[in-house]
């Protein structure tokens, strides 16, 4: 990891260790942990200047190619592949598919709304219009999140390099080679990326926010190991032994990769693919098992539910098989996409734990309000 002072190599870049990256993680998920433990007003306000935050972020990249002396052409951007691949891949729809991947991290965290649903005025439908309407700003702040990123790339192999002159941080690199070349200076490179970050650290906690949620809702449905005390809030309606345990269940996953990169990137694979695939199922047993007795709430897709819904699963189902597929040649132990391996041997798990042990005495959800007079259209 790098932090760009006054130019990486050229301006005496400091390289922190794998062990201090992991203290500032430490760090960092100890205040999302306080931050998490406030007042749910505190953590709304906060949320919104994370939104802020990730707003400006996005049009930094947005006008970055306006920053830069020599910009990529249009025709660059929109088809020309990167025949100097450096990690053994020479086919060009294999590089595009591959790059759907890179897209597709734009749109996750949009079910937050879901999990905050508790928390929130009319959730039946304010919290589905959150959802959709975060995937639509996802797709236009992601596309031209990306956008700026090409129109202002001009050296991809110095761009990919670990010994350019931000480390081999792309996102970093671009944005100092940018600044360099209008102003002499690396220091607009350095506001901004501060401004990135601090987008990052908001998301983060946000993060925690709905993985707490998670686990709470799961414990209260006596779902979760320890659930008599997950499920427990305190006098601010905060699930707060929720929102401590996933902070420190996420820094016992991260202290993995001080001894196998490997072992932490089959983790964190499990986190991304089965996310999806967790979106997918109930869409699926919905669109086959449940098409009949499906009950809708008052936000509904009407008669385009069905077609988005097969859309949906289809997507999922390309983008599981794209996500195990192999990204680096020739393959070894080291450079093996263990995302099957991975994703398998959780599902196999929930499986087995369903089958041995929770069809037994799961009931579903518990419920913790009377709607037997609501009506819906």
């Amino acid at each position: 990891m790098i932090l760009l002072s006054t130019g990486g190599n050229n301006g005496g870049g400091y390289r922190i260790s794998k062990y201090v990256v992991m203290a500032l993680h430490g760090v960092f998920l100890l205040i999302h942990a306080i931050l998490n433990s406030l007042p749910i007003s505190m953590l709304s306000f906060l949320g919104q200047v994370g939104a802020a935050a990730n707003f400006f972020g996005c049009f930094l990249m947005i006008v970055i190619p306006a920053v830069a002396t020599e910009r990529a052409s249009a025709k660059f951007v929109f088809t020309n592949f990167n025949t100097e691949n450096q990690n053994g891949i020479h086919n060009n729809f294999y590089i595009f598919v591959l790059g759907l991947l890179m897209s597709q991290y734009t749109l996750t965290g949009y079910d937050a709304s879901a999990y905050m649903s508790e928390e929130t005025k009319d959730a039946d439908k304010n919290g589905p219009q959150g959802i959709v309407s975060a995937i639509g700003i996802a797709v236009i702040a992601g596309w031209a999140y990306v956008l700026g990123i090409t129109f202002a790339v001009r050296d991809i192999p110095n761009l990919l390099s670990e010994n350019n002159d931000s480390g081999g941080h792309a996102v970093a690199q671009i944005f100092y080679e940018a600044f360099m070349s209008r102003y002499g200076s690396s220091v607009g490179a350095v506001i901004c990326l501060g401004i990135i970050g601090l987008a990052v650290f908001f998301a983060g906690m946000s993060s925690l926010t709905s993985n707490s949620r998670i686990a709470y809702a799961f414990s209260r449905d006596g779902a979760m190991p320890f659930s008599s005390q997950l499920q427990k809030v305190n006098k601010q309606e905060v699930p707060i032994n929720a929102v401590w345990m996933s902070a420190f269940v996420a820094f016992c996953m991260a202290l993995t990769s001080l001894g196998s990169l490997v072992a932490f990137q089959a983790m964190t694979s499990i986190a991304t693919i089965g996310l999806y695939i967790a979106y997918a199922i109930p869409i699926f047993l919905r669109l086959t098992l449940g098409r009949k007795t499906f009950s809708r709430g008052r936000f509904n897709l009407g008669r385009y539910g069905t077609i988005i819904g097969w859309i949906s699963v289809l997507w999922v189902a390309l983008i599981s098989v794209l996500f195990s597929l192999p990204v680096s040649y020739p393959i070894t132990d080291q450079t093996l996409n263990y995302t099957p391996v991975a994703v398998g041997g959780a599902l196999i798990l929930a499986v087995s734990t369903w089958n041995f042990s929770g069809r037994h005495w799961f009931k579903g959800p518990i419920k913790n309000i009377d709607d037997s007079s609501k009506e819906y259209a």
